[in-house]
């Protein structure tokens, strides 16, 4: 298992956009639910959205409707477009993936996180 590499982030306005993209390396043997989270400065990491095994996005309320989240063709990629951005979207924001399968497929596994900043 390879750690989640993040990339896509900025510094942009308000309502502007950004693209965040994570991908990674997994074992053959493995399959994995991937997700985004954020943490502010000061707060604790918080759920932003996810693609569920059977394909259904889900986000938190204080990003749905201006955040889509997709899985790329190529296999163990994520991707989070965020658009209308505010300024309290401001954060680290951080790919995790979770093996599922076989027994052995456990764990969460965190990427270094790519940083968001939001001016107004």
């Amino acid at each position: 298992q390879v750690q989640p590499v993040e990339s896509g982030g900025g510094s942009v306005q308000a309502g502007g956009s950004l693209r965040l993209s994570c991908a990674f390396v997994g074992s053959t043997y493995c399959r994995y639910d991937m997700s985004w989270y954020r943490q502010a400065p000061g707060q604790e990491r918080e759920f932003v959205s996810r693609i569920d095994r059977d394909g259904t996005p889900t986000y938190a309320d204080s990003v749905r409707g201006r955040f889509t989240v997709s899985r790329g063709n190529a296999e163990n990629t994520l991707y989070l477009q965020m658009n209308s951005l505010k300024p309290e979207d401001t954060a680290m924001y951080y790919c995790k993936s979770t093996p599922y399968g076989m027994p052995y497929c456990r764990g969460d596994y965190w990427g270094q996180g790519t940083q968001v900043t939001v001016s107004s």
